[in-house]
């Protein structure tokens, strides 16, 4: 039974609201609530397998773990977009991939999360097994390890040695910042277990008689009164209610938290009032300008001998604004229902210039929105994508040891996107900023925005591990949020 108030009310299971909901907790005096619109678990055992096995990345068509959005990647390409709805979010059903944003991205951020800043929380929320020392941590709750080159598929190896070859320096530990180069990806793997900030986080401490858990609850709306968030009303097995808080903290997503944004008549004037939303407060960076890592995927074949995988992406190369990506496997093998027969190689735009927005229908703006990408609009995007496939065609052409001759077929190459949303609630002190440098709503009292949502840009790696340092470090401000 979900209660009538709580100290602090969490919009969003994800893993942002997994980390927030056990250190907001960790205060007996504090009651916390978390609400997730997807499915809950009680304990680790009650976690189904697709969820915690890494060789499976249950995002499929069929998936019950993750919502489907219509996207837009360019104007003649369109695509369809998952985001995780079950309590762990993305970050239950994803790929592992826990690299951190390097230090040039927190440039963009405000002062308070320079690189020095936000070391400090990077090395509490990990136990990294390959590295100690001033950059790492040994004693936080996820696991952070890398494979081995004894164990690494085929594929990883022959790719580390065309880059190698190619003149790429090797780097060891790519949560480490100095030189770009071709190293293996850190991944938050335990025992084959994909462990999320779920089951590192959360579920350790759901006996906690001051912290609830309510799945199956949708929130409909922030409600505000005097310019201060004084709760939420929800819809869960019980229908339609309200519960009052002392503070609303929104993790939805980088869709779901503007979207609940706008439907609380909080967001841009003129399309509140498109959308026939009563507007509560003008904010016109809600929904706009956010960012994205647009990835070309070259397809080819392995030769008949290469293995079966379990970890999809074992190492990655690293240049000024790219990451390439050799899958090990095809996702038709990990991703039920997603028809990719062929393996393929990952081009990654990691710093785009493009900037996309979320479109809201006006007919229904409850209903899932559009998500315009606006990929390659810069044209020096597009050259940067258009130089990373040839560079992966010159590498791929030195893997003949596991790519069969005459396979690579770069003319083939789809545009996709990393899903690596960010920036549709964007912190900073300009007109178009929607939170402040501590992730509060700028304008109302009591309400933060805490996921990747709020990222200025999104980082030259995958976000994970930054959205998971973000929730800890912002958490660790308990009583001053």
């Amino acid at each position: 039974m979900l209660p009538e108030h709580a100290d602090v009310v969490i919009v969003g299971g994800g893993s942002c609201g997994c980390v927030l909901a056990a250190r907001l907790s960790d205060d007996p005096a504090r009651t916390v609530l978390l609400l997730e619109e997807g499915a809950a678990f009680g304990s680790p055992s009650a976690v189904p397998r697709e969820i915690r096995d890494v060789a499976t990345l249950p995002v499929g068509p069929e998936s019950p773990w993750v919502t489907h959005y219509p996207g837009r990647l360019t104007a003649a390409v369109d695509a369809t977009v998952t985001r995780g709805r079950v309590l762990g979010g993305s970050g239950a059903v994803n790929g592992a991939y826990f690299v951190r944003a390097r230090p040039e991205d927190f440039r963009h951020w405000p002062a308070a999360w320079s690189y020095a800043e936000v070391l400090p929380s990077f090395r509490e929320i990990e136990n990294d097994i390959d590295f100690t020392g001033e950059l790492h941590g040994e004693s936080g709750p996820i696991p952070v390890g890398r494979v081995a080159r004894e164990r690494m598929h085929p594929v990883s190896r022959a790719f580390t040695d065309a880059a190698d070859t190619a003149g790429f320096v090797p780097v060891a530990d790519l949560n480490a910042p100095g030189p770009e180069g071709v190293g293996p990806v850190p991944l938050n793997v335990r025992g084959g277990v994909r462990t999320s900030p779920l089951l590192a986080h959360l579920l350790p401490v759901l006996h906690r008689p001051n912290l609830t858990v309510g799945g199956g609850t949708r929130v409909d709306r922030i409600v505000v009164s005097n310019g201060r968030a004084v709760g939420v009303e929800i819809t869960g097995a019980d229908g339609p209610r309200r519960i009052s808080s002392g503070r609303v903290i929104v993790s939805a997503g980088a869709v779901q938290s503007p979207r609940l944004l706008m439907l609380s008549g909080i967001g841009p004037v003129g399309e509140l009032r498109r959308l026939g939303i009563e507007p509560v407060l003008d904010l016109p960076g809600v929904g706009h300008g956010y960012s994205d890592h647009p990835e070309a995927l070259i397809p080819y074949r392995f030769r008949p001998e290469v293995p079966a995988h379990s970890v999809l992406l074992e190492v990655a190369l690293h240049t000024e604004n790219l990451e390439l990506r050799p899958y090990t496997t095809a996702f038709g093998s990990v991703i039920p229902g997603s028809g990719v027969a062929d393996p393929v190689l990952g081009v990654v735009l990691t710093r785009p210039r493009s900037r996309g927005r979320i479109v809201f229908d006006e007919r229904d703006p409850a209903a899932a929105p559009l998500l315009d990408y606006r990929y390659l609009t810069d044209p020096a995007d597009r050259e940067a994508l258009d130089e990373g496939v040839r560079l992966a065609a010159d590498l791929l052409a030195g893997m003949d040891d596991v790519v069969e001759a005459g396979s690579v077929e770069v003319g083939r190459s789809r545009l996709g996107t990393s899903l690596h949303l960010s920036g549709t609630c964007r912190m900073g002190d300009d007109d178009r900023a929607v939170v402040d440098e501590w992730c509060g709503v700028r304008g109302i009292e009591g309400l933060n925005i805490v996921d990747t949502s709020v990222f200025p840009r999104v980082p030259s790696r995958g976000p994970h591990a930054t959205a998971v340092m973000l929730a800890h470090r912002v958490a660790l401000l308990g009583d001053a949020l």
